[in-house]
């Protein structure tokens, strides 16, 4: 099948929504700890959220709604945690992944001098921080869908040419490791591991992001099918899986056992992977993996400023008579606020942020898990659209990792 460029979207938001944190400091750290011996938690946790996140545009285009109303069509109380749980967690997940943007910008790019607002020191990653947010705002705002679209098109083929440079220079320039697969035994490092898989390669709530711009998509190119859906999904999908594997490798290709350790400090931590890789690989790839690195991470930053705000303001519609509620512009701006003043009071904590933000998803995950599959294989799911017994299989089994994981982080406490 023959698909023209511009007919993909969903799934290539989706890969830029996921290809952040979970890539880039997660799996980066996870080689640098483990070497290869986390690469079974990547490829089985990739394997097992599969099911929940294709639901999303199967469901799509299969009746011509998002998630969220499915949701509704489940029960006013499914919807309602829903809500409940995505405004707890949004602000937390926005300022986790721009303080790694800030970071990586502050390295790239220069630092701002320092002032001080009465007794308050403003930063240069404060600075870029606010930067960065204005620029992604006024993206948002002006170009809506069309432009992130087209810019998510970009970055994800600049992303995926730079980090297969840089893992083929790796391959060829360093020892090879072991392929020797490891189970976290103390609570320090079982709890890296479930933050490792909580965003790998996304929160399951990004299924819903991706069925809201899969209604954008529509929209826009009139009505999609099924199967176009389906492989547009795929395409992103994929795309997320071999750059998770390729992050992993330069981590444990270049940083494993060098007895270097990673600062939660934003700037620090920029610093110190994008040197280690270019004291290894050569000065030449300083270039590549600041590139990589930064635009890994601005395409998340838009990404899910985009989407958490989205999917507030379609909730409250479904939800609440209030019109200021349903405004993605009234969602866009407190999440942009919301985001700088948390990052003024943690600035510095980085690692505890992604910590944070990373386990609260692997916790909530078994919730989205169920309710997706709940809703594709209902009533509400033409019968010619829903999984068929291999997926549903998958899905159960799926079901079962999450909570059985998530079962036992909780018990490790």
């Amino acid at each position: 099948m023959i698909v023209k460029l511009k007919n993909l979207g969903p799934g290539i938001l989706f890969a830029g929504a996921a290809i952040g944190v979970s890539h880039l400091v997660q799996s980066t750290r996870a080689g640098a700890n483990f070497g290869l011996g986390l690469l079974w938690a990547l490829v089985l946790v990739n394997l097992f959220k599969y099911p929940f996140f294709q639901f999303g545009p199967r469901y799509v285009a299969a009746t011509g709604e998002s998630l969220l109303d499915g949701y509704k069509k489940l029960g006013k109380s499914v919807l309602m945690a829903y809500y409940i749980i995505n405004i707890a967690t949004m602000f937390t997940i926005q300022t986790a992944v721009t303080i790694v943007t800030a970071g990586l910008a502050s390295n790239l790019f220069g630092d701002f001098k320092t002032f001080n607002v009465g007794s308050k020191t403003i930063t240069s990653i404060e600075i870029w921080t606010v930067i960065i947010l204005i620029l992604c705002l006024f993206l948002l705002i002006v170009g809506k869908y069309k432009l992130l679209d087209r810019l998510m098109k970009l970055i994800i083929i600049t992303l995926t040419i730079s980090t297969i440079a840089a893992v083929t220079f790796a391959l060829n320039t360093t020892t090879p490791i072991s392929l020797n697969q490891v189970l976290p035994k103390n609570t320090i490092e079982i709890t890296f591991l479930i933050a490792f898989m909580g965003w790998m390669p996304a929160p399951l709530d990004v299924s819903v992001w991706q069925s809201l711009w899969a209604i954008e998509k529509e929209q826009e190119i009139g009505k999609v099918n099924v199967k176009l859906a389906l492989f547009d999904f795929n395409v992103g999908y994929i795309c997320t899986l071999i750059l998770g594997i390729g992050f992993l490798l330069l981590g444990a290709l270049v940083m494993f056992n060098s007895g270097e350790t990673f600062s939660n400090s934003a700037s620090k931590f920029a610093s110190q992977l994008i040197n280690m890789y270019a004291n290894t690989l050569g000065s030449w790839a300083y270039v590549i993996i600041a590139i990589a690195a930064f635009t890994t991470m601005f395409s998340t930053t838009l990404t899910t400023l985009d989407a958490s705000p989205r999917t507030m303001a379609k909730t409250s519609q479904l939800l609440f008579k209030n019109k200021t509620l349903k405004m993605y512009n009234f969602w866009i701006v407190l999440l942009f606020i919301g985001t700088i003043f948390i990052f003024l009071f943690l600035a510095s904590e980085m690692g505890l942020l992604i910590q944070i933000a990373t386990v609260l998803s692997f916790i909530t995950a078994p919730f989205y898990a169920i309710i997706n599959y709940k809703l594709i294989t209902g009533k509400h799911t033409p019968k010619k659209w829903q999984p068929n017994k291999g997926l549903r299989i998958l899905s159960w089994c799926g079901i079962i990792f999450l909570i059985g994981f998530s079962i036992w982080y909780l018990t490790t406490l």
